[in-house]
């Protein structure tokens, strides 16, 4: 396995089996150990799940960490356009940055945030993108402008542990938040539940579509596994028979950089909060989230504090998923030889 950059370049079978390693590993299975190997943690954004499981599966493995920070304290700004002239705030180029860091370790996971500033760029996960094609080493994806795979991983690994049948009903739903939030974690959960061969159903409201591109890669996913995918803003349809509900905000592709016209657009939809009476036209259903969550703006306390949440649980998965991840990339680079260059995005987002 070369890294991770998004689920959907890995099989169902693949991801089988890095879910049921996952449970083993919750489960108390010991991991292999890597003495003498490196580990590099990139981090752009802010952190606290990614930052803490990625660390502590670095120790299970016996991984030497090197962390580092973006930003001011951190590691210089860095440049991702060709034939940029860097005379602006950017004192480094990724075209020295990643191949130089991959000489100093042997795996190196990226942390990229969306910018929400221009559609154009965002969509060409520029960062994430620019590491992947230069440090010739595999790179791993702790979430970037369109992706986070590791996040769907655990999420995946939820849904086997409680016994969430691959047919059942998953509803994705958008939720309010006070401010306008990347698209990484809805692709990745649309995709993910899509690949499992779920009914997934994409619940929003009008204007909060996902990119075309990313609803047609889960419309694909979706005919090879058995699943389908529908889209609504019928939140009665929607809920109703749902094995699982997944709440997540992001902002509008109609108004993606302009913040003044998204707040306008999202003012009056402060009722798309997820409460006990959403939870109860389901069937039963397990409520999940990223976190962190704002509670009482996306999700209700009565549904944190309920019994449909499994959101705990869903965040120490990260650590089992992560671990059963490196594990494997690990194992495949002892069976190949080290490379120096990295293949192209597989999935590439046309704005």
């Amino acid at each position: 396995m070369n890294g991770l950059y998004h689920l959907g370049e890995r099989s169902a079978r693949e991801i089988d089996a890095l879910v049921a390693r996952a449970l083993e590993l919750r489960s108390g299975a010991a991991p292999r150990r890597f003495d003498g190997k490196a580990l590099g943690l990139l981090f752009f954004n802010p952190s606290l799940r990614t930052q803490a499981s990625f660390q502590r599966a670095a120790g299970k493995l016996g991984l030497d960490l090197v962390q580092l920070q973006g930003g001011a304290g951190g590691v210089w700004g860095i440049e991702c356009e060709d034939g940029a002239v860097m005379d602006g705030a950017n004192a480094e180029h990724v075209r020295e940055a990643a191949p130089v860091l991959g000489r100093f370790v042997d795996v190196l996971c990226i942390r990229a945030f969306a910018g929400i500033k221009s559609l154009e760029s965002d969509l060409r996960d520029p960062l994430l993108n620019g590491f992947r094609r230069f440090a010739g080493v595999p790179v791993v994806n702790m979430e970037s402008a369109l992706w986070h795979p590791c996040q769907a991983l655990a999420d995946w690994t939820t849904l086997e542990q409680y016994e969430i049948p691959q047919r059942a009903k998953f509803v994705l739903t958008w939720a309010w938040h006070p401010k306008p939030l990347p698209q990484a974690v809805p692709n990745s959960t649309l995709t993910m539940a899509a690949q499992r061969g779920m009914e997934v159903v994409l619940l929003r409201p009008r204007g909060y579509d996902l990119h075309p591109t990313v609803i047609e890669n889960a419309r694909s996913l979706a005919a090879r596994s058995g699943g389908s995918l529908t889209i609504t803003d019928d939140r009665a349809s929607a809920l109703a028979g749902a094995s699982a509900v997944y709440a997540k905000s992001w902002a509008s592709l109609d108004t993606w950089g302009d913040l003044e016209a998204e707040s306008r657009q999202r003012a009056p939809l402060r009722d798309w909060c997820v409460s006990a009476e959403w939870m109860r036209q389901t069937a039963h259903a397990r409520f999940l989230h990223c976190l962190p969550v704002r509670r009482n703006v996306v999700v209700r306390d009565e549904v944190l504090d309920g019994p449909w949440s499994v959101v705990v649980d869903q965040a120490e998965n990260r650590l089992h998923a992560q671990t059963a991840l490196l594990e494997t990339v690990f194992t495949a680079l002892e069976r190949t030889p080290r490379v120096r260059s990295q293949a192209r995005p597989s999935l590439e987002i046309q704005p």
